[in-house]
């Protein structure tokens, strides 16, 4: 892991956004696609906005989100609305959205789905402070399933505190990423992943991908 400290948020949110889009410059300077998969939230809002505005081949760039909550795609929950609101604007309007449904009917065709943009090129993830990432929660019982190197990439998963069902990125997709960020901030965040130092996944399951992350932190 390597854990960058900014002075503060601004400072955070713009270094990242230059760090996601030089990797993607990088990326499609070798291949024909790249793949980037983005957290909801609002930690990174901030980041999406000044994403959304560099300037690279964004038709060659598939965006997918690491998560979603089984609400519809205009709640206030969903962390599609925050995409569409924040990163697929601007020139980023331009990237192909691959739309992760958490449904169990179609899951198969859901996985079947986001396969062909395995391996991420960039994934971005934030973190609870619960330790948990992506919707891999500690104490759900299809963890252990998740975190299985030899399952699938997609998942149907429980939240805790009786919250929607989610769909997810599970281990294979997650720990098989070109390059990974680790977003968080606050105090509260920062003991959180001091704590997931000494934690295995099943306790707490950012240490998944924190081995080959670079963590971005700011108060």
């Amino acid at each position: 892991m390597i854990l960058i400290d900014y002075p503060d948020r601004n400072t955070l949110f713009t270094s990242l956004a230059n760090s996601l889009a030089d990797e993607l410059k990088a990326g499609l300077s070798t291949r024909d696609r790249v793949s980037l998969a983005v957290p909801g939230g609002s930690t990174p809002g901030p980041v999406f906005d000044a994403l959304s505005e560099a300037d690279l081949d964004w038709s060659r760039v598939d965006v997918l989100l690491t998560d979603e909550r089984r609400v519809p795609s205009d709640h206030e929950r969903s962390n599609e609305r925050l995409i569409r609101a924040r990163l697929l604007q601007n020139r980023a309007a331009a990237a192909n959205f691959v739309r992760l449904v958490p449904n169990a009917d179609d899951l198969t065709a859901q996985i079947e789905h986001a396969r062909p943009h395995l391996p991420l090129t960039v994934l971005v993830l934030g973190m609870g402070a619960d330790m948990h990432t992506a919707s891999l929660f500690a104490g759900a019982p299809q963890l252990a399933a998740a975190l299985d190197p030899a399952g699938p990439p997609l998942m149907l998963v429980d939240a805790s505190e009786g919250l929607e069902t989610r769909i997810t990125l599970t281990a294979p997709a997650l720990t098989s990423a070109r390059s990974t960020h680790v977003l968080i901030t606050g105090d509260d965040k920062k003991t959180a992943l001091d704590q997931a130092s000494h934690e295995t996944p099943e306790t707490a399951p950012i240490t998944l991908v924190l081995g080959g992350a670079q963590v971005h932190w700011a108060p």
